[in-house]
This record gives C-alpha cells, structure tokens and sequence, in this order.
C-alpha cells in the first residue's frame, strides 16, 4: 500500500513561503496498491487537486472517504479535475449525521455556484454506516470518533497484508481528561490504531495551546503520541497542521520527535510518498 500526502493542515488552507516545506493544502491523503493508481482517497481538502497530478493525465476512478463534512476536509471536491470529467467515476462516502445534513447544503447556491449534479463523470454520493466495508478492494473500517460540529469516521485501511489507520480531527478530551489531561485513549481510537503500520492522526495543538483551545475538537501531539504507544503503532504520520505552524516550527517539532523511542514519528508534508510495506522492514 502506498500513501500519497497531499494535503497536510486543518482548518483553512496556509498559503506562503513560511509553509512551502510541509504545505498549505488541506487535508486530503491519497491510498494506492503497488503499480496501479490511487483508487482510494481519504478526506477532499483543498489536497485533492494533487491527485490529479498523480493520474498524469488518466481520470480518477475510485472512491472518496470525508472523515465529517466540515469545510477543510470537503472544499477541494469541486476543483477535483481528474474527477470532474466524463470520463470518471468518483464515489463519495461520508458520515450520516444526525440532522440529516448532508454535503448538498454546502455544495449548492448560494453558497457555491453549482451542485453535485453539475460535476461531469459518475458521480455517488452516499452515507456510510459505521462498521467494516469492502471499498476499491481495501478492507475499511469505519468508526466514530469525538470531534466537535458533526458526526465523524475515523479510518482503518488494510490491504496487501498492511494497514493504515486515519484519525484526522479527533477530539478525545470530549469524553474525560485521560491520563494526561488531553482526553483517554478510548475503545474506537485504539481499535482503529491496534498495532497499525501506519498512524495518520491529528496533530493540530501543542501543550502550550491546550489551556485556550482544548474544547476545539482536536487533539495535541502528546496525545497522538501516546496513542500511538498505547496501540503498538510502527510510525507515527502527525497530521492536520495548525493553519499558524509554520516550516521553522515544524522542523522544530520533528528534530523533537526523531528522539521518541518505540515508534518512528514523523511530520506530513506535502508531497511525500510513503511505501506502508516498507515500515516492517
């Protein structure tokens, strides 16, 4: 299984030269097999249109999975162009919510000028229940995790005998102070991370902002740490920047973390490419 980074913050886009290094696209992170395409690709940020680049010049046939319906991790659905061709067929995947809300809201005037309907290619969308699903030949589970403003999946992908799990915007101290302060280390988080190859998880706050931003919805990298431990997790992707992080401290934080023992820890970065097979080397 092979991992292509392609949109690394959250919240909104962080464009400029202080974030030219581990990018100002939003979250979106694209999942192929070894020799053919990505077919899978997990959350449509401001990321996605580099899958595009990724296809040289073929259509995007394959699946999307929104870990929630919030703007930074569905906004790159319409400048999708590898998917918005007649060629293409894309399937959408995404939380039921409880107030039967759904992306058509946001994708549709006033809000945006066109709908789903005006995309070219075969277009899905539909609502995916928890629990495990065979998806473009992946076996993935779905799980919900606490996350302010909205149901939300977090992801566990396997094939070819690897697995990748995917916690984006995960806010576990909605369900208690954990250990730690920064929320327990909870049945679906470590069910989803249990001894995976490869971790994606939220990373988008330090210690030091937790006092003023802890009921935000997400997570601290201490926290994605110790999760990461907890589970028996190989490597450690942090993810889902804070839009305000720049390279400098970016490069900071991974000269820290390259001393954590018991786990490679890694920042995303635009553009990397991350052979999943190659952890248990």
């Amino acid at each position: 299984m092979i991992v292509h980074v392609c949109g690394t913050r959250g919240s909104t886009p962080a464009p400029g030269r202080s974030y030219s290094i581990y990018g100002g696209h939003t979250s979106s992170i694209a999942v192929a097999r070894e020799g053919r395409p990505p077919e899978l690709i997990l959350d449509a940020g401001t990321g996605i249109r580099l899958v595009t680049e990724l296809l040289e010049g073929e259509p995007f046939r394959g699946s999307v999975l929104l870990s929630h319906l919030h703007w930074d991790h569905t906004h790159g659905l319409p400048f999708f162009a590898a998917g918005d061709r007649t060629d293409a067929r894309v399937d959408v995947y995404m939380p039921a919510q409880d107030n039967d809300r759904n992306l058509a809201e946001v994708m549709s005037p006033p809000h945006f000028p066109i709908t789903n309907d005006d995309l070219e290619g075969d277009w899905r969308f539909a609502t995916l229940p928890e629990g495990s699903h065979e998806i473009e030949g992946y076996q993935v589970l779905a799980r919900i995790i606490p996350h302010k403003g909205g149901r939300t999946f977090g992801y566990r992908i396997q094939a070819d005998g690897v697995s990748v799990a995917y916690l984006s915007d995960h806010g576990p101290a909605e369900l208690g102070s954990g250990p730690d302060g920064y929320g327990p280390y909870h049945e679906a988080a470590l069910t989803l991370a249990r001894d995976a190859d490869l971790l994606i998880h939220d990373a988008q706050y330090l210690e030091e902002d937790w006092p003023k931003r802890s009921h935000f919805g997400h997570s601290t990298t201490s926290y994605a740490i110790g999760l990461a431990h907890q589970a028996g997790v190989r490597r450690l992707l942090m993810f889902h920047h804070d839009p305000g992080r720049t390279d400098d401290a970016l490069d900071a934080l991974s000269n820290r973390w390259a001393e954590e023992e018991g786990v490679e820890v890694i920042a995303a970065r635009e553009g990397q490419v991350i052979d999943v097979r190659s952890v248990r080397a």
